[in-house]
């Protein structure tokens, strides 16, 4: 199956030529480590949900799940279009500034702009303020793959919006059981996985959001 923006590619990489040097360099790293950031922002959110209630915990928990969830669907994906690399397969495009994945890593959809995608959701779930951050990261992986020449427009396109609907059905249907482990697991006396877990929110703050709540 094919596409038809590789009028756009071309314009995106040989603006990506034009920038500067150190532009260039900066979208080469951050192509790869923003995942780092996103993994990163996982881990905190975790370690503020074990201050939490246990239906947080479960959401901060089930956040990177979920994202793997859709990095898994990506790749299912992938092998049924066995779309060719844009940096391979378009005329008249100049080289691109990352190295170009070997024939048969295909590139319809993004497997980065769907983990950006589901990131961005999964984390917004555990704490709606975290869009503002995260919507703005995922969307600037996204471009960066084009950017660097490795995909088309419409791999990322559609890698963001896979992995948001993936990451967000991931969650709303599973949270429900992950609250249940995770009420069982803080109940649990091995010092281990009450750590993993946390201690939950203080008598103080479980108090002060139930009297809220009425």
């Amino acid at each position: 199956m094919t596409f038809e923006d590789d009028e756009l590619y071309r314009d995106i990489t040989g603006f990506a030529h034009d920038t500067p040097v150190w532009v260039q360099h900066t979208a080469e790293v951050w192509t790869e480590a923003g995942l780092l950031l996103f993994a990163a922002l996982f881990v905190t959110a975790w370690w503020r949900a074990r201050h939490g209630s246990t239906r947080a915990f479960a959401v901060a928990a089930l956040a990177p799940l979920a994202t793997a969830v859709a990095y898994v669907c990506s790749e299912l994906l992938k092998s049924g279009f066995t779309e060719e690399r844009p940096c391979r397969a378009v005329t008249g495009a100049v080289a691109s500034l990352a190295e170009c994945p070997a024939s048969g890593d295909w590139s319809f959809p993004s497997n980065h702009a769907t983990i950006a995608g589901a990131s961005a959701v999964a984390l917004a779930l555990t704490r709606r303020v975290l869009i503002l951050l995260t919507a703005p990261l995922a969307l600037l992986m996204a471009f960066s793959r084009v950017f660097v020449g490795v995909h088309y427009p419409h791999d990322v396109a559609a890698g963001l919006l896979l992995g948001a609907v993936v990451a967000a059905v991931a969650v709303r249907l599973a949270t429900g059981p992950v609250t249940r482990l995770a009420d069982a697991l803080r109940a649990s006396r091995a010092p281990a996985v009450r750590w993993l877990t946390g201690p939950g929110p203080s008598p103080a703050t479980a108090y002060a959001g139930s009297h809220r709540r009425r």
